[in-house]
């Protein structure tokens, strides 16, 4: 998956730029079945006569398709399973507060009770992807659970919202992929892609070497390193990996990481290679996904450092991929965790918390004076946008009033056509279908699921409101950007900020176990990834940064010339690792005089931010 600009943007603010970026790829045709079928539960409702019973597990299996990405079958159990828990919780907690204030209505103690919860969910929200989709999912069924009139209890609603999530994520784990057959087990056919696809990254690298397409090549080696290390480390019933697939996979993936060393200080070098050197990668990446083995492979002449060092690590895969199995995983490229509470209590976490209080708290005040029957949309839809990993906030607030307006437009067709409960169950399984391809885009994604909530809401035996569905978005929007931009206390650009810090240790940690301890191979390979991982999340937090608008993005400037001072400071340490690799080496003056350069570079750059 790419993320390229769908029309020309080079003349056009950042912020607008991104509303017109989406991403591309083939298309998820496993996800798109997944979501075609989650709304099964929906559909044996209303052959029931209870369609009000399918409401919940509709919302719970949407959210559940909107948290849906590639990746191992493993890893999806954390990412699609505990949001699920959230919501369920959530939506029975919302319950609660609506008996408990007199049928949801209360301009005083709804507010103040959902700004608390921002003000806790946000804060843990910042703490991971996984953490921020389980925030998201417990204030929105919260506001669901206590304003949306359904006949069922509150237990029950809980029950059908986890049902509706667990049969998508059932279907996520018992259903094989595209091509999964046929080349090992297909349980495990996600962490073998994510494998294959390092291996292919480690031999465009090296073709690249010596061109202008070299570093980005460099960065995608390092997020096909990412994403196999987060396919294989899903959570497991055992420490170890149990099955003799699942270790030779792990083994792999870490005779990887001496490729991966080789072809960055190649690349750092920046002299061209013959194509006899990329043979060998590309036949190592077919034999993972085939299961085969990789054959004879091409030895590259070993002239300097960089090429003895590519030519042993292929001696080092080859003879990996020639055992049968492998050695249980060791716990290798993790990066050290603090407490979640920690960075919850953190000033990015403490900032973010309180701005989705704020917009909690705001928009339910707003929703409660109008007093309309559907108050809990606009809420609702406050909680979405406010969500930082989502894009840029001016970027999301496009997105949403645009793509809230054209999927209004889209159920009013629908709405016209429809002649009892089945229509409004086919409309909601083909955007359950769209979902997986819709994300790529938000506008797009809040489109596809204005219409899937609005047949809902039809469903649950509510009137239709598609223009009033227009009016919620367009209030929330207002709403967030209001608060979005509103000075609070303490300076602004946290994440940027938190992130470069990490980034900036991370390679600090690298250097020093290089020229300290070089023998040492495996602590080298887990310090160099949490180095070039750092330095991804801060790259991705600046991009973000620099696409608000002006008065947002002024708070992080200079950031990006501390991630390329960062950025070259840990390639010049990978080339050093790869000069020292061998018993009594010596760094050569050449290295030793840029490392001192680069750090002064590195000081240099940050004190400017710091100011």
């Amino acid at each position: 998956m790419v993320t390229t600009p769908s029309l020309p943007t080079d003349r056009l603010p950042p912020w607008l730029a991104h509303v017109l970026r989406a991403q591309r790829g083939p298309v998820p045709w496993n996800a798109v079945l997944r979501g075609a079928l989650a709304a099964a539960p929906l559909l044996m409702s209303v052959l029931a006569e209870r369609p009000t019973a399918g409401v919940p597990a509709a919302l719970g299996a949407m959210l559940a398709g909107i948290n849906d990405r590639p990746g191992s079958r493993r890893a999806s159990v954390a990412r699609l399973g505990f949001p699920a828990l959230a919501g369920s919780a959530g939506l029975l907690l919302g319950t609660v507060i609506a008996a408990a204030v007199g049928g949801g209505r209360s301009l005083v103690v709804l507010p103040v009770v959902f700004g608390v919860l921002g003000l806790v969910a946000g804060a843990l929200s910042s703490t991971g992807p996984v953490a921020s989709a389980c925030g998201t999912q417990v204030l929105v069924a919260v506001v669901i659970g206590a304003g949306m009139p359904l006949p069922e209890p509150g237990p029950v609603r809980a029950l059908l919202f986890l049902a509706g999530a667990g049969w998508l994520l059932l279907l996520r784990l018992l259903l094989p992929s595209p091509g999964g057959l046929g080349n090992g087990p297909y349980r495990l056919d996600g962490e073998r892609e994510a494998v294959a696809a390092v291996y292919e990254a480690v031999a465009r690298l090296l073709e690249a070497t010596g061109g202008p397409g070299a570093r980005a090549e460099r960065s995608a080696l390092s997020a096909a390193l990412d994403q196999a290390q987060d396919a294989l480390a899903g959570p497991r019933l055992r420490r170890c990996a149990g099955s003799a697939a699942e270790r030779r996979l792990h083994a792999l993936y870490e005779a990887a990481f001496p490729l991966a060393e080789a072809a960055t200080a190649l690349a750092w070098a920046g002299i061209p290679l013959p194509a006899r050197s990329t043979e060998g990668p590309h036949r190592l990446a077919r034999a993972v996904r085939t299961g085969g083995p990789c054959g004879p492979l091409r030895a590259p002449a070993r002239t300097d450092a960089g090429l003895r060092a590519l030519d042993d690590a292929l001696l080092h895969a080859a003879a990996v991929f020639d055992r049968p199995g492998g050695p249980p995983p060791g716990r290798r490229g993790e990066r050290p965790n603090s407490s979640v509470l920690g960075r919850a209590w953190s000033p990015t976490g403490r900032e973010y918390g309180l701005r989705v209080a704020l917009c909690c708290a705001a928009s339910t005040v707003v929703a409660q004076w109008l007093h309309h029957d559907h108050w809990y949309w606009l809420p609702a839809t406050t909680v979405f946008l406010v969500k930082p990993d989502l894009g840029p906030l001016a970027s999301r607030v496009v997105c949403r009033a645009v793509g809230t307006v054209v999927g209004a437009a889209a159920f009013g067709v629908v709405a016209l056509v429809q002649s009892g409960p089945l229509p409004l169950v086919a409309a909601v399984a083909l955007c359950g279908a769209l979902l997986p391809v819709a994300t790529r885009h938000f506008a797009v994604q809040t489109s596809v699921v204005t219409v899937l909530v609005l047949s809902l809401v039809l469903l649950g035996g509510e009137a239709p409101a598609s223009w009033g569905r227009v009016v919620e978005s367009l209030l929330a929007c207002a709403t967030v950007l209001l608060v979005g931009h509103l000075p609070l206390p303490g300076r602004r650009g946290h994440t940027v900020r938190a992130a470069l810090d990490t980034a900036v240790g991370a390679a600090h940690r690298y250097l020093g176990h290089v020229l300290n301890a070089p023998e040492d191979r495996a602590e080298r390979a887990a310090l160099r990834r949490d180095a070039y991982r750092s330095l991804a999340v801060a790259r991705t937090a600046i991009d973000l940064s620099a696409a608000e608008l002006p008065p947002a993005a002024r708070h992080s400037a200079g950031s990006e010339g501390v991630a390329g001072a960062v950025e070259r400071l840990i390639d010049t340490t990978t080339a050093c690792a790869v000069q020292l690799d061998r018993p009594a080496a010596e760094l050569p003056p050449s290295h030793a005089e840029l490392l001192a350069s680069q750090l002064s570079e590195l000081d240099l750059a940050w004190a400017v931010p710091a100011r």
